[in-house]
């Protein structure tokens, strides 16, 4: 290898390491951190790692912190709902969309919600809502979440979900199929 090229490299390769160390101390130490805002984050920590109830306690905690913070009312709705707490949940996403309704994640999680409950009419006006909002939902997780999810084919999006309850509750009572468990299981609350 050349000299100079290898005086170039190490040159970059020393101002990365100096940046990505400075940014380090900055986002740790000097960075102002809104009230609650650790709590936040351990709280995605837990609901990632599927802890609900560590989650749930850590969300509480930066809403103590910070009754405002609209990304921790989220992640509390979301891990009332994965702990079957559906009432506390539901009131939860009301409270979250009366706050911000342009974010269409809480509606489609406030949708899954209803589905769950079995409120389907209900989830198709709030999974068609979140849709008209951010037609990207549909897609569901990126490549790279199913990589980490060891998930290799997409699930089904809120729209496939939302065309399916339609058709099924077109047919006559008796013929209906609004719960397959195994397919249920799958979909995971949207968060961004």
């Amino acid at each position: 290898m050349d000299e100079r090229l290898y005086r170039t490299l190490v040159r970059v390769a020393v101002i990365l390491t100096v940046a990505w160390v400075g940014w380090s101390v900055y986002d740790s130490f000097l960075r102002d951190r809104a009230p609650g805002e650790l709590a936040y984050h351990a709280g995605n920590r837990h609901f990632e790692d599927g802890r609900w109830e560590a989650a749930l306690r850590a969300y509480d905690e930066a809403l103590a912190a910070n009754p405002d913070f609209i990304h921790a009312l989220r992640g509390r709705a979301r891990s009332l709902m994965q702990l079957g707490r559906h009432e506390e949940a539901l009131a939860a996403f009301d409270e979250a969309i009366r706050r911000e309704p342009g974010f269409a994640a809480t509606w489609a999680n406030r949708g899954i919600l209803h589905d769950r409950m079995g409120h389907y009419e209900a989830a198709i006006a709030d999974y068609e809502r979140a849709l008209a909002l951010d037609p990207s939902l549909n897609d569901g997780p990126n490549w790279l979440t199913r990589f980490l999810r060891l998930q290799p084919r997409r699930p089904p999006g809120i729209g496939d979900r939302a065309r399916y309850l339609r058709a099924q509750l077109a047919l006559p009572p008796a013929e209906r199929v609004l719960r397959v468990p195994e397919l249920d299981a799958a979909q995971r609350p949207y968060k961004k």
